[in-house]
């Protein structure tokens, strides 16, 4: 039997020819076939011409193109895409850095393979499915990943376990698929940081602010940084390169111990670091103007657009209470990593934040992901990372 074929709307086929690689439920017409979720489907046109082939999912969003070329994405397929995202890394000289050997590998969408994440931590490689049908072929991604990193690669984990869409009746099992290892002592721009893909969020370290971090070194001579959202002490650990003091607070037990832990492992016992353990929101209440830099990277407020008025709140109320309570000529770095907020939403809300309080501030510099999580310009949604460094006076 031949692949399911997916007939469009009339008109709503232009994200399509503009090469925008989802197709939302709302834009089909009608279902030749009975295609189960992760199965390889055809695309057409309200007139039946064909648009693109992709994996099959209940939900939002319908269809993830793989390919806008009539073919059939075997492993072959797979593997040249693979290995077109490993020749870029190298080509920007990701591979050969020998400060940093933690970088994200495939890039979902930036890397034209949407639903796959593929991170590497010295030698183990962790992957997240975000699609059934890039599920049911990781065992094949496996075989790919052993032929192309060779000896370099010890392990590979697969932690899809909270990925794939609770509709698919799939029960996914995070698992070691090559190999074993335990948790492992990275480097990234000299800095070392332990890393548990276990136990972690995302594949276990938010590679995406590495640029970030080392741009922070510039601002930290001398100051009192306080890291909100902490998480496992990226940004501290970096900030205690020459800062004056450095708190960091986050409400997860867990991810203090392990910043606690990074910063012994580049520091020792340096009284200079202290982390609480609180809400965000609570701590910032009670700080005066103990600080002079801050560091806002919360979580995603907003997933999904029909949150994302009250996500836009949240950033605006999180960035007011830091801009109220900054020293005079502090700086804030401020992020927003949840993708339906656009970068001109994330600036309104900080404006909006500023002009409550008063204050008058300047943007500094304007952040994104770094290279290894490329930006497919055919999808906007995958510059998901946004960030202002803003000096207030």
């Amino acid at each position: 039997m031949g692949k399911a074929r997916i007939i469009l709307k009339s008109g709503k086929d232009q994200s399509v020819r503009r090469f925008h690689p989802w197709i939302f439920s709302g834009a089909i017409k009608k279902v030749h076939g009975n295609p189960e979720e992760g199965d390889i489907v055809e695309v057409f046109d309200n007139k039946e011409n064909f648009l693109a082939v992709g994996h099959y999912q209940p939900g939002s969003i319908a269809v993830r193109i793989l390919s806008f070329k009539n073919l059939m994405p075997d492993i072959d397929f797979f593997r040249n895409k693979i290995i077109n995202a490993v020749n870029y890394r190298r080509s920007i000289g990701l591979f050969e850095n020998p400060l940093t050997n933690v970088y994200r590998i495939v890039h979902a969408e930036g890397d034209n393979l949407p639903g796959l994440i593929i991170d590497y931590y010295d030698g183990v490689a962790v992957m997240q499915m975000h699609s059934v049908g890039m599920h049911r072929i990781r065992k094949e991604i496996t075989a790919i990943l052993c032929e192309v990193f060779g000896s370099r690669l010890t392990a590979v984990y697969d932690k899809s376990e909270s990925t794939i869409p609770f509709m698919s009746g799939i029960t996914p099992v995070n698992e070691f698929l090559y190999g074993d290892s335990d948790p492992v002592i990275v480097s990234e721009n000299g800095y070392q940081f332990k890393v548990d893909w276990r136990t972690g969020q995302k594949t276990g370290f938010f590679i995406d602010q590495r640029e970030n971090r080392k741009l922070l070194t510039d601002f930290t001579e001398g100051r009192n940084v306080l890291n909100m959202f902490g998480y496992t002490g990226g940004f501290s650990v970096y900030a205690m390169k020459n800062a004056a003091l450095v708190h960091t607070v986050d409400t997860s037990s867990s991810a203090i111990e392990l910043a606690d832990e990074n910063i012994k492992l580049n520091y020792g016992e340096d009284p200079r670091h202290k982390s609480f353990q609180v809400d965000a929101f609570r701590y910032l209440d009670g700080i005066d103007d103990q600080y002079n830099l801050i560091i806002l990277d919360p979580p995603a407020f907003a997933k999904h657009n029909n949150v994302l008025g009250n996500a836009l709140q949240g950033y605006k109320r999180l960035n007011m209470k830091a801009i109220e309570r900054i020293k005079p000529g502090g700086f804030i770095f401020t992020f927003s990593c949840s993708q339906v907020v656009t970068k001109e939403n994330f600036r309104k809300s900080v404006f909006a934040a500023a002009a409550n309080t008063g204050r008058k501030i300047k943007i500094v510099y304007q952040m994104s992901q770094p290279p290894d999580h490329p930006v497919n310009i055919y999808h906007p949604e995958s510059e998901y990372l946004k960030g202002l460094v803003i000096y207030v006076e």
